[in-house]
Protein backbone atom coordinates (compact mmCIF):
# COMPACT_ATOMS: atom_id res chain seq x y z
CA UNK A 1 0.00 0.00 0.00
CA UNK A 2 1.00 3.25 -0.63
CA UNK A 3 -0.58 6.77 0.53
CA UNK A 4 -1.59 9.40 -2.19
CA UNK A 5 -4.24 11.00 0.27
CA UNK A 6 -3.65 11.72 3.57
CA UNK A 7 -7.28 12.72 5.57
CA UNK A 8 -7.15 14.14 8.78
CA UNK A 9 -10.67 14.67 10.82
CA UNK A 10 -10.83 16.98 13.56
CA UNK A 11 -14.48 17.82 15.61
CA UNK A 12 -14.87 20.94 12.95
CA UNK A 13 -13.11 19.90 9.85
CA UNK A 14 -11.86 17.95 7.42
CA UNK A 15 -8.39 17.68 6.07
CA UNK A 16 -6.84 16.09 2.64
CA UNK A 17 -3.28 16.20 2.38
CA UNK A 18 -2.43 15.61 -1.53
CA UNK A 19 0.76 12.87 -1.13
CA UNK A 20 1.77 12.93 -4.56
CA UNK A 21 1.43 17.00 -4.85
CA UNK A 22 3.32 18.66 -2.27
CA UNK A 23 2.04 16.88 0.74
CA UNK A 24 4.99 14.74 2.00
CA UNK A 25 6.63 17.09 4.41
CA UNK A 26 3.22 18.19 5.88
CA UNK A 27 2.76 14.20 6.46
CA UNK A 28 6.34 13.86 7.69
CA UNK A 29 5.42 17.61 10.35
CA UNK A 30 2.37 14.92 11.54
CA UNK A 31 5.46 12.60 12.71
CA UNK A 32 5.24 13.75 16.44
CA UNK A 33 1.43 13.43 16.86
CA UNK A 34 0.98 10.29 15.13
CA UNK A 35 3.71 8.65 16.98
CA UNK A 36 2.83 10.16 19.86
CA UNK A 37 1.05 8.44 23.02
CA UNK A 38 -0.91 11.32 24.45
CA UNK A 39 -3.17 11.67 21.30
CA UNK A 40 -5.36 9.10 20.64
CA UNK A 41 -5.59 8.34 16.63
CA UNK A 42 -8.91 6.94 15.40
CA UNK A 43 -8.72 4.62 12.35
CA UNK A 44 -10.61 1.13 11.02
CA UNK A 45 -8.32 -1.37 10.28
CA UNK A 46 -4.56 0.26 10.81
CA UNK A 47 -2.48 -2.08 9.58
CA UNK A 48 -2.10 -1.13 6.15
CA UNK A 49 -2.00 2.46 6.94
CA UNK A 50 0.67 1.56 9.21
CA UNK A 51 2.57 -0.07 7.05
CA UNK A 52 2.75 3.01 4.55
CA UNK A 53 3.39 5.41 7.14
CA UNK A 54 6.47 2.96 8.01
CA UNK A 55 7.80 2.22 4.97
CA UNK A 56 7.56 5.59 3.12
CA UNK A 57 7.56 8.05 6.21
CA UNK A 58 9.74 6.30 8.82
CA UNK A 59 6.69 7.09 11.08
CA UNK A 60 5.62 4.00 13.63
CA UNK A 61 2.13 4.68 14.54
CA UNK A 62 1.20 4.63 18.03
CA UNK A 63 -1.39 5.01 20.37
CA UNK A 64 -4.39 4.01 17.63
CA UNK A 65 -8.24 2.86 18.59
CA UNK A 66 -8.85 0.80 15.99
CA UNK A 67 -12.73 0.51 15.53
CA UNK A 68 -12.61 -2.34 13.76
CA UNK A 69 -10.84 -3.91 17.06
CA UNK A 70 -13.01 -2.30 18.83
CA UNK A 71 -16.41 -3.64 17.01
CA UNK A 72 -15.30 -7.41 17.62
CA UNK A 73 -14.70 -6.80 21.39
CA UNK A 74 -18.23 -5.25 21.86
CA UNK A 75 -19.74 -7.71 20.20
CA UNK A 76 -18.04 -10.37 22.79
CA UNK A 77 -18.89 -8.15 25.17
CA UNK A 78 -22.30 -8.55 24.45
CA UNK A 79 -22.32 -12.65 24.13
CA UNK A 80 -21.92 -12.59 20.21
CA UNK A 81 -19.69 -15.15 18.84
CA UNK A 82 -17.31 -14.52 15.60
CA UNK A 83 -15.27 -16.26 13.83
CA UNK A 84 -11.71 -14.66 14.11
CA UNK A 85 -11.77 -14.32 10.16
CA UNK A 86 -14.87 -12.07 10.17
CA UNK A 87 -14.31 -8.64 10.26
CA UNK A 88 -16.47 -5.76 9.57
CA UNK A 89 -16.00 -3.27 6.93
CA UNK A 90 -16.01 -0.19 7.62
CA UNK A 91 -19.29 0.51 5.17
CA UNK A 92 -20.78 -2.53 7.66
CA UNK A 93 -19.93 -0.21 10.56
CA UNK A 94 -21.13 2.32 8.90
CA UNK A 95 -24.11 1.51 8.17
CA UNK A 96 -24.99 -0.05 11.85
CA UNK A 97 -27.37 1.70 13.44
CA UNK A 98 -25.97 1.87 17.04
CA UNK A 99 -22.96 3.52 15.57
CA UNK A 100 -23.77 5.46 12.59
CA UNK A 101 -26.81 3.83 10.31
CA UNK A 102 -25.53 5.59 7.02
CA UNK A 103 -25.16 3.83 3.80
CA UNK A 104 -22.17 4.55 1.76
CA UNK A 105 -22.94 3.60 -1.77
CA UNK A 106 -19.53 5.62 -2.98
CA UNK A 107 -17.27 3.07 -1.41
CA UNK A 108 -18.34 0.03 -3.76
CA UNK A 109 -18.53 2.31 -6.92
CA UNK A 110 -14.85 3.54 -5.97
CA UNK A 111 -13.91 -0.12 -5.18
CA UNK A 112 -15.29 -0.75 -9.12
CA UNK A 113 -13.54 2.40 -10.70
CA UNK A 114 -10.19 1.04 -8.67
CA UNK A 115 -10.94 -2.38 -10.52
CA UNK A 116 -10.80 -0.99 -13.53
CA UNK A 117 -7.99 1.63 -13.20
CA UNK A 118 -5.34 0.72 -9.90
CA UNK A 119 -4.10 4.59 -10.88
CA UNK A 120 -7.84 5.51 -9.75
CA UNK A 121 -6.62 7.72 -6.48
CA UNK A 122 -3.01 8.85 -9.02
CA UNK A 123 -5.63 11.05 -11.00
CA UNK A 124 -4.54 14.82 -10.86
CA UNK A 125 -6.72 17.50 -10.01
CA UNK A 126 -9.23 15.14 -7.51
CA UNK A 127 -12.45 15.25 -8.87
CA UNK A 128 -15.54 15.91 -6.74
CA UNK A 129 -16.65 12.43 -6.43
CA UNK A 130 -12.64 11.45 -4.90
CA UNK A 131 -12.94 14.32 -1.85
CA UNK A 132 -16.18 13.13 -0.98
CA UNK A 133 -15.02 9.49 -0.90
CA UNK A 134 -11.99 10.41 0.97
CA UNK A 135 -13.51 12.80 3.27
CA UNK A 136 -16.30 9.92 4.26
CA UNK A 137 -13.57 7.83 5.03
CA UNK A 138 -12.90 9.62 8.59
CA UNK A 139 -15.77 12.40 9.18
CA UNK A 140 -17.75 9.88 10.85
CA UNK A 141 -15.30 8.19 12.98
CA UNK A 142 -14.52 10.25 15.82
CA UNK A 143 -18.87 10.05 16.19
CA UNK A 144 -18.15 6.25 16.24
CA UNK A 145 -15.17 6.50 18.73
CA UNK A 146 -16.97 8.59 21.22
CA UNK A 147 -20.22 5.95 20.73
CA UNK A 148 -17.48 2.86 21.42
CA UNK A 149 -16.03 4.22 23.90
CA UNK A 150 -19.28 4.29 25.97
CA UNK A 151 -19.26 0.90 25.48
CA UNK A 152 -16.46 -0.67 26.25
CA UNK A 153 -15.39 -1.95 29.36
CA UNK A 154 -11.96 -1.64 31.40
CA UNK A 155 -10.91 -5.16 29.86
CA UNK A 156 -11.88 -4.47 26.54
CA UNK A 157 -10.19 -0.83 26.52
CA UNK A 158 -7.25 -2.76 27.72
CA UNK A 159 -7.26 -5.37 24.64
CA UNK A 160 -8.49 -3.06 22.42
CA UNK A 161 -5.07 -0.45 23.43
CA UNK A 162 -2.80 -3.73 22.97
CA UNK A 163 -4.39 -5.27 19.61
CA UNK A 164 -4.29 -1.70 17.96
CA UNK A 165 -0.90 -2.22 19.13
CA UNK A 166 -0.05 -5.15 17.40
CA UNK A 167 -2.25 -4.27 14.37
CA UNK A 168 -0.06 -1.18 14.32
CA UNK A 169 3.22 -3.32 13.54
CA UNK A 170 1.98 -6.13 12.23
CA UNK A 171 3.16 -5.81 8.79
CA UNK A 172 5.72 -3.13 9.73
CA UNK A 173 8.64 -5.41 9.35
CA UNK A 174 12.64 -4.75 11.08
CA UNK A 175 15.48 -6.69 11.93
CA UNK A 176 15.31 -6.07 15.52
CA UNK A 177 11.56 -7.43 16.33
CA UNK A 178 10.00 -4.32 16.76
CA UNK A 179 12.17 -3.57 19.95
CA UNK A 180 12.48 0.35 18.65
CA UNK A 181 8.80 0.36 19.01
CA UNK A 182 6.77 1.03 22.04
CA UNK A 183 5.59 -1.08 24.62
CA UNK A 184 2.48 -2.88 25.11
CA UNK A 185 0.22 -1.85 27.11
CA UNK A 186 0.13 -3.20 30.41
CA UNK A 187 -2.93 -4.34 32.95
CA UNK A 188 -4.34 -0.96 34.07
CA UNK A 189 -4.05 -0.91 37.60
CA UNK A 190 -7.79 0.18 38.31
CA UNK A 191 -9.10 -2.93 37.20
CA UNK A 192 -10.76 -5.20 40.02
CA UNK A 193 -8.77 -7.29 41.81
CA UNK A 194 -11.60 -10.53 41.20
CA UNK A 195 -11.92 -9.45 37.34
CA UNK A 196 -11.25 -11.81 34.85
CA UNK A 197 -7.81 -10.66 32.64
CA UNK A 198 -7.95 -12.37 29.44
CA UNK A 199 -3.91 -13.62 28.03
CA UNK A 200 -2.43 -10.88 26.48
CA UNK A 201 -1.89 -11.06 22.94
CA UNK A 202 1.00 -11.39 20.76
CA UNK A 203 2.23 -11.00 17.54
CA UNK A 204 3.98 -13.87 15.44
CA UNK A 205 5.50 -13.96 12.12
CA UNK A 206 6.64 -17.08 10.58
CA UNK A 207 8.33 -17.29 6.91
CA UNK A 208 6.39 -19.93 5.53
CA UNK A 209 4.16 -19.94 2.78
CA UNK A 210 -0.01 -19.67 3.59
CA UNK A 211 -0.93 -22.92 4.27
CA UNK A 212 -4.63 -24.77 5.39
CA UNK A 213 -5.56 -22.83 9.23
CA UNK A 214 -7.54 -25.74 11.82
CA UNK A 215 -10.12 -24.42 14.37
CA UNK A 216 -7.68 -21.85 16.19
CA UNK A 217 -8.20 -18.48 18.21
CA UNK A 218 -6.42 -16.61 16.37
CA UNK A 219 -6.24 -13.80 13.60
CA UNK A 220 -4.34 -14.78 10.46
CA UNK A 221 -2.72 -12.19 7.98
CA UNK A 222 -0.98 -12.44 4.99
CA UNK A 223 1.82 -9.61 4.29
CA UNK A 224 1.50 -6.88 2.21
CA UNK A 225 3.89 -5.38 -0.74
CA UNK A 226 6.85 -4.33 2.04
CA UNK A 227 5.22 -7.00 4.26
CA UNK A 228 6.51 -9.12 2.60
CA UNK A 229 3.65 -11.42 0.62
CA UNK A 230 5.13 -14.46 1.65
CA UNK A 231 5.17 -14.16 5.37
CA UNK A 232 2.57 -15.16 7.56
CA UNK A 233 1.13 -12.81 10.55
CA UNK A 234 -0.78 -14.08 13.45
CA UNK A 235 -2.58 -12.29 16.38
CA UNK A 236 -3.55 -13.58 19.68
CA UNK A 237 -3.41 -14.92 23.32
CA UNK A 238 0.34 -16.94 23.62
CA UNK A 239 -1.07 -20.33 23.62
CA UNK A 240 -3.43 -20.21 20.44
CA UNK A 241 -0.33 -18.43 18.57
CA UNK A 242 1.60 -21.00 18.80
CA UNK A 243 -0.81 -23.95 18.15
CA UNK A 244 -1.55 -21.86 14.79
CA UNK A 245 2.30 -21.83 14.22
CA UNK A 246 2.34 -25.58 15.08
CA UNK A 247 -0.11 -26.22 12.39
CA UNK A 248 1.12 -23.97 9.91
CA UNK A 249 4.45 -25.58 9.77
CA UNK A 250 2.71 -29.26 9.57
CA UNK A 251 3.02 -30.37 13.39
CA UNK A 252 0.27 -30.22 16.04
CA UNK A 253 1.85 -29.47 19.58
CA UNK A 254 0.11 -30.41 22.49
CA UNK A 255 -0.89 -27.17 25.03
Amino acid sequence: MVILIFQLAFPDAVYLVDAIEGGKELIEACKPALESEHIVKVIHDCKRDSEALYFQFGIKLHNVMDTQIAYSLIEEQEGKKRSYDAYISFVGLLADPRYCGIPYPEKEEVRILLRQDPNFWKVRPLSDMMVRAATDDVRFLLSIHEKMMEKLSKISLWRLSVRSELYCRCFCINDNQHADWPSLPSVPDDVEADAYVPEVDILSVLDVPPGKMGRVIVEIHIGGAKGPPDRVFIIGPVKEVRKAEAILRGRMLEF
